[in-house]
């Protein structure tokens, strides 16, 4: 049988709660969005939560609400899905990159610290650095917050990956560190709504900012109004927002899945520790997790020397033995329509390495140890097959 990359895992008591809200008065924004936020945002420790329809529209309403705008710069990971970066060109900003580090993959301290030294002497410092939790582990939250203090930017964390997990005891989206955290619940993430983000924030502007930008910039609350209200039906537009909204469909299974989210999180730490059992010896790089993180390990990232095709016959060497693997990411400035910007590949040594040698092997909850048996045999043969 066939190991896909990643899966959901979907159980009959989601499949009666998704029917359930089917034979219900509400569909769209009913009364399972609001508690969907409240389950997420107090298990995150974070006082608000904004859900939408994905985390790319959390990401750019994130943005919206912090002030990113033309003439704006904004800086995040190359190493991460497009959206990370999306989310500040779709409000006119202008975007930059700050290189990986080697062994965790995500933004580099000493990178970020460099790049802002510099920034600050041509006046081109950041309005907004997103830093991204590569694969569930986060980043050094600690030093980014103290750039910021020092430097004056504002922090969303693309924790899109990463929920569940936590950095010095404290849960991935507490906001302790950053000004919103974004969730996921894309299928192959920890929990999954079908399609959908959130927006943590420990701000309420911010929260009433993006609450409001997420349904067409429009208010329901008498206080808010410009003019006076014509009858209980009234509402106003006083912001130009999207339909960006959750539905109570998508709340529903959410709000089934994170009943196991901890268990979710636990058994794929324990095949990151198989797989990591299974590896040893052999010259296939496992990932490193600092002591102060418990990554959620949405991703399980190997890493060998490739040269040549090397890499490609790796991939068709596993898929005919019936493993599936993927990369995550290609640098974003590598994207044809980001390398029309003139990024400099140069400058991000780790990224590019990074590149080079990262796959992204089997790893969703219900993997079994057979499965993991078989995909570490095949890897192992692999990589000894395509070095000589």
């Amino acid at each position: 049988m066939f190991v896909p990359y990643a899966r959901q895992s979907i159980n009959e008591e989601d499949i009666a709660a998704v029917t359930n809200v089917l034979r219900s008065d509400f569909l769209t924004q009913g009364p399972a969005v609001p508690a969907f936020e409240h389950a997420i945002r107090t298990y995150c420790n974070a006082a608000y939560g904004v859900a939408m329809n994905s985390a790319t529209s959390a990401l750019h309403v994130a943005c919206l609400a912090l002030g990113v705008s033309p003439g704006d710069i904004v800086w995040t990971s190359p190493i991460s899905f497009v959206a990370s970066a999306n989310c500040a060109l779709y409000c006119g900003a202008t975007v930059d990159f700050v290189d990986t580090d080697s062994e965790t993959f995500n933004i580099s301290i000493e990178a970020l610290a460099a790049k802002l030294a510099a920034a600050k002497l041509t006046n081109t410092l950041p309005k907004v650095v997103i830093p991204v939790h590569l694969a569930g582990q986060s980043c050094d939250m600690v030093s980014i917050n103290a750039l910021a203090k020092k430097y004056g930017f504002k922090i969303i964390e693309d924790a899109s990956h990463a929920i569940g997990g936590t950095f010095q005891g404290i849960p991935v989206g507490s906001c302790q560190y950053s000004d919103i955290t974004i969730l996921s619940f894309h299928p192959v993430k920890i929990i999954t709504s079908g399609e959908g983000g959130m927006a943590l924030t420990n701000n309420a502007a911010l929260a009433d900012s993006m609450s409001r930008t997420r349904s067409h910039g429009i208010t329901r609350d008498a206080n808010l109004f410009n003019n006076l209200s014509d009858g209980p039906w009234y509402y106003e537009q006083i912001d130009l927002g999207f339909n960006y909204r959750m539905t109570d469909i998508a709340a529903t299974l959410g709000l089934s899945q994170f009943k196991r989210l901890d268990s979710f999180v636990t058994r794929r730490n324990e095949i990151a520790q198989t797989y990591n059992t299974l590896f040893a010896g052999s010259n296939i790089v496992t990932p490193i997790v600092p002591i102060d993180v418990v990554s959620a390990f949405h991703l399980y990232v190997i890493r060998l020397p490739f040269s040549g095709t090397q890499k490609q016959q790796f991939f068709e060497y596993a898929h005919q033995h019936n493993v599936g693997l993927n990369v995550h990411y290609i640098p974003i400035y590598q994207q044809p329509y980001f390398a029309k910007m003139g990024f400099d590949s140069s400058k991000f040594p780790a990224a590019e390495n990074y590149y080079r040698e990262a796959v992204s092997i089997p790893m969703y909850a219900d993997l079994t140890l057979e499965q993991q048996q078989h995909v570490a045999s095949v890897l192992i043969s692999a990589a000894a097959t395509v070095s000589h």
